[in-house]
């Protein structure tokens, strides 16, 4: 029966197929039965004429290959005729100055292009762009103005928009008697600002959309809203969101890395609270994560807010007085000011 199906499809795989193929296919077969029917009663041998037969085709497409894309590159080279455009890592407008970093032969040749047109031969544009990667202390770049703006990465776009976007995300919590517990957080990106969290068991679309609601206040909503394709984030959720006027961005599957804020994070959670606490219920849970935030927003320093919690603390002078310890967090961490005596 497998046999039936196999040469079906076969042939109706030979109804889409030039004459030249057929009869290309009908002479290989026929040439490895002639070669079966000879090699029954021993070891499968191949001569040299067998073996020229095998090698002859890949090499006459090669070579047929490599002329195609000469010709055709040669064509395109000849119809284009664009101007040589010189760009350097200082400036596109700043010519002169890579002009006399070329010197006088490479000024020279870049006149004589300049003159003929690229495309004249091949050799000539290798020969330019060879020339001008050489220079020293310059990533250079031969080639004809596209004009597409270049795509901005990925961090480039949280630097732009950190003001206007924040990011959400679920982490789970096992508790002592193994039940699992969900928490979801939202992150405003401009100082590493908690906006909202809180606990459930039993997560779903509806209930994450009423956290953003319980989150974004009116009047304060961001632009850009980046999560990951979890599936909680369903139709429900979606919906509300973009009633709201947020836009969502959509980090690729499985890249935690570009929603790095709300990872850090949720790193910082299991590193500095929950890995040296039990859980019991849900209630223990949030009152834990309630302590905790407190002391993330107010005492606990960021490197790259300038060693500044998200919520601004002034500089106390040591004119204030001596510094006294006061524990957070049920004395995992502590929080320094100066108090007078």
């Amino acid at each position: 029966m497998f046999t039936l199906l196999l040469s079906a499809i076969f042939s109706i795989r030979s109804w889409f197929r030039s004459r030249a193929a057929l009869q290309v296919e009908i002479l290989a077969l026929r040439h490895q039965l002639t070669v079966l029917k000879r090699s029954q009663r021993g070891r499968l041998r191949l001569n040299s004429a067998d073996r020229l037969l095998w090698a002859l085709p890949p090499l006459v497409a090669v070579a047929l290959g490599a002329a195609y894309r000469k010709a055709r590159n040669g064509d395109l080279l000849a119809s284009k005729r664009v101007p040589l455009v010189l760009e350097t890592e200082e400036s596109a407008g700043r010519t002169g100055k890579a002009r006399d970093r070329l010197g006088s032969s490479g000024v020279d040749r870049q006149d004589e292009f300049g003159k003929s047109g690229v495309g004249s031969t091949a050799d000539s544009w290798e020969t330019a762009q060879a020339q001008y990667r050489s220079i020293p202390g310059h990533r250079g770049q031969i080639h004809g103005s596209s004009g597409k703006p270049p795509s901005q990465t990925w961090r480039t776009f949280l630097n732009n928009h950190a003001k206007q976007l924040v990011s959400t995300d679920f982490f789970v919590v096992p508790t002592v008697t193994f039940r699992v517990l969900y928490v979801f957080v939202v992150l405003a990106h401009e100082r590493r600002c908690l906006l909202h969290f809180n606990v459930t068991s039993h997560p779903s679309s509806e209930w994450a959309a009423q956290q953003m609601v319980e989150a974004l206040p009116w009047g304060n909503v961001p632009r850009y809203l980046l999560r990951d394709r979890d599936a909680i984030y369903g139709e429900s959720f979606r919906t509300r969101v973009r009633g709201m006027g947020v836009r969502e961005v959509l980090t690729a599957p499985q890249s935690p890395w570009q929603n790095p804020y709300a990872e850090r994070l949720i790193g910082s959670i299991r590193r500095e609270c929950l890995d040296h606490v039990i859980v019991f219920n849900e209630s223990s849970l949030r009152r834990l994560l309630n302590l905790y935030f407190t002391y993330y927003l107010r005492s606990r320093t960021h490197l790259a807010l300038g060693k500044d919690p998200p919520v601004s603390r002034p500089v106390q002078p040591p004119a204030l007085g001596a510094a006294v310890e006061l524990p957070e967090v049920g004395g995992l961490h502590h929080r320094y000011e100066r108090r007078a005596a």
